[in-house]
């Protein structure tokens, strides 16, 4: 999924009541309600990009310069102050809902103010984890930054303008990190230079930033249209691409010779406590890196074993690598001529899992959901990835496929799966909800933590069978594939960052253990560089889920309706691990 929660992903405000709660157990506190609401309204302010991804049209015209010491400050002063504020409220007499807020609230100020012994600054974008990329995304005119009124024009070109301070500070703390140490890995930065190249343009109307001029409403006045016009093609000449074009050369001229050739944390001074933080921090848990490592390397046998069964069912006479290759080369994987007849076999998984769908879950989102083609900018380096929609249901939720060449789009990549994890009912249906349930406090409604949310993501992959899917065996074993990838992801993540794993060492490790290719593993490696720890919320998440139901199913019997727990598990939106599995162990109580 697209949005990764790292250093500024969920701010916080100015501490507001000071009075201690005085309700019981049942009625909702409202010097609490409005504490929470203060909290969301003063983060969306800090963090503005986070406004317009859900829709809050406020605050477009700004971009946060998250790297400045003034605005590191201020979330320090935001955390500090709150954590102060809700110390002032007895959690004991707050209602069963404000102590799930109070609990989500306390660990998210806890693990923002640890944070603040590392700098994550002096590391501000990598190929995968970036801005500048995310901006294009926002400025084709196609994508979440609205484009549809006069305002919505003049909001983008004040947010450009603040995009090249945020660059020159970016390039400030690259050279901070550079002198400290603290640099990113050379064979990153390799990627990361034609990505800033590739926005440098001769004419305005080669630009990608070009685009919303391209898509201008009709209704919009001769003079509007010839003002904004002018304005845009100025902003590009002047603003975007000396930006990018700095960004580009620095990287290339000034940055590059000072990476380094090693591919983990553990390298950095003070990388391996930094490392640990971030493994608490993405899986909301207290497990340690070994800990992690070593359910990864029981978890890769397991799949192993059920992968062999497949292989052998199919009849196939090599090894478990041979069926990997055979798998991925074998023409016949490769039916598809166009892109649209990939995206069109996305939806027939849709269509023929929607009987089942029905009888799995009680509740369906209202958010309109699109499968759509990957942007040509981006597609080299993208996986397939979910969009939320906004909670108005005016922009869809968005599932992203990148296909680089439909004639290579192989079926046995796991599309089932795939489309389980990050369409329905993965993302789309955890994120839409969570929106679209107006009595949760809006910080809870528009926030996330990475192991709760992907971990459903990756649950949902477990349901195939139940779906009426997986009854070819190359799909299903395109779904072990997608489990074994993240069962390797816990033992290459901890090993590159604390065992001095190298960067072929873990993609070799990779080729070896799922049916994925060299190009597939080493973005898949180069991701874990980049973004530490993120890919261990995915199985840490889905297996306290799973554990979860199976406790239940065997407590309950008979009283245990799957549609029932999959309601409680979403309808409450995201949690950290151990306040979710409280949640749902009440929940269970009440079942009997």
């Amino acid at each position: 999924m697209k949005k990764i929660f790292l250093f500024a992903a969920c701010i916080t405000a100015f501490a507001a009541c000071k009075q201690k709660s005085s309700s019981d157990n049942t009625t909702e506190n409202k010097a609490f309600a409005a504490l929470c609401e203060q909290y969301y309204q003063e983060g969306l302010k800090l963090n503005p990009i986070n406004a317009t991804y859900i829709g809050d049209e406020r605050y477009n015209d700004l971009l946060a310069n998250d790297g400045s010491q003034a605005y590191i400050k201020e979330f320090k002063s935001y955390n500090e102050r709150y954590l102060d504020s809700l110390g002032k409220y007895d959690r004991e007499s707050l209602s069963a809902n404000d102590k799930l807020s109070f609990d989500y609230l306390k660990d998210q100020l806890d693990i923002n103010i640890e944070g603040l012994k590392y700098h994550f600054e002096y590391l501000p974008f990598n190929q995968m984890f970036a801005l500048p990329l995310t901006i294009g995304q926002f400025g084709a005119g196609t994508g979440i930054q609205p484009f549809k009124t006069v305002k919505n024009y003049e909001d983008w070109l004040k947010r450009i303008d603040a995009f090249s301070v945020w660059a020159d500070t970016a390039i400030g703390n690259f050279k901070k990190g550079a002198a400290a140490g603290i640099v990113l890995p050379k064979a990153l930065v390799i990627k990361m230079i034609p990505q800033m190249q590739s926005m440098v343009v001769a004419k305005p109307e080669e630009s990608l930033f070009y685009g919303p001029i391209k898509l201008m409403p009709a209704s919009f006045s001769a003079a509007d249209k010839q003002k904004l016009t002018e304005a845009y093609r100025n902003s590009i000449t002047k603003v975007i691409v000396p930006t990018y074009k700095k960004l580009g050369d620095y990287l290339q001229n000034e940055y590059l010779p000072k990476t380094r050739t090693t591919s983990g944390y553990s390298a950095m001074p003070g990388g391996l406590a930094w490392y640990t933080y971030l493994v608490k921090q993405q899986t909301t848990t207290n497990k340690t890196p070994e800990e992690i490592y070593q359910t990864g390397l029981k978890e890769v046998a397991r799949i192993k074993g059920q992968m062999d069964s497949i292989k052998n069912l199919v009849g196939f006479k090599g090894d478990l690598k041979a069926f990997f290759e055979y798998m991925k080369t074998d023409k016949k994987f490769m039916p598809y001529k166009t892109p649209k007849e990939v995206l069109a076999a996305f939806e027939n998984i849709h269509q023929r899992m929607k009987p089942n769908l029905k009888k799995m879950f009680d509740v369906e989102p209202k958010t309109p959901f699109e499968i759509r083609q990957t942007e040509a900018f981006r597609a080299a380096s993208a996986s397939a990835e979910y969009n939320p929609g906004s909670a108005d249901g005016s922009r869809p939720g968005i599932f992203y496929v990148p296909i680089l060449d439909a004639k290579t789009f192989n079926t046995t990549s796991g599309m089932e799966s795939l489309f389980l994890h990050e369409a329905i009912p993965g993302h789309h249906y955890q994120i839409s909800l969570t929106q679209e349930n107006k009595s949760l406090p809006n910080f809870r409604r528009f926030g996330g933590h990475n192991a709760y949310v992907e971990g459903w993501a990756l649950y949902c992959e477990s349901l195939g069978k139940e779906l009426g899917l997986y009854q070819d065996p190359y799909q299903h074993m395109g779904a072990l594939g997608d489990e074994m990838h993240r069962a390797i992801r816990l033992v290459v993540d901890v090993a590159i960052h604390t065992k001095n794993m190298s960067r072929e060492e873990a993609i070799k490790y990779m080729t070896d253990n799922e049916a994925i290719s060299t190009e597939g593993a080493t973005a898949e490696i180069e991701r874990y560089m980049g973004i530490p720890a993120q890919a261990l919320g995915y199985k840490t998440g889905a297996m306290k889920i799973r554990e979860l139901r199976t406790k239940y199913e065997k407590e309950l019997g008979p009283k245990f309706k799957l549609a029932a727990f999959h309601t409680a598990v979403l309808k409450d939106g995201s949690f950290p691990l151990s306040v979710f599995e409280a949640k749902m162990d009440t929940w269970a109580e009440s079942q009997k």
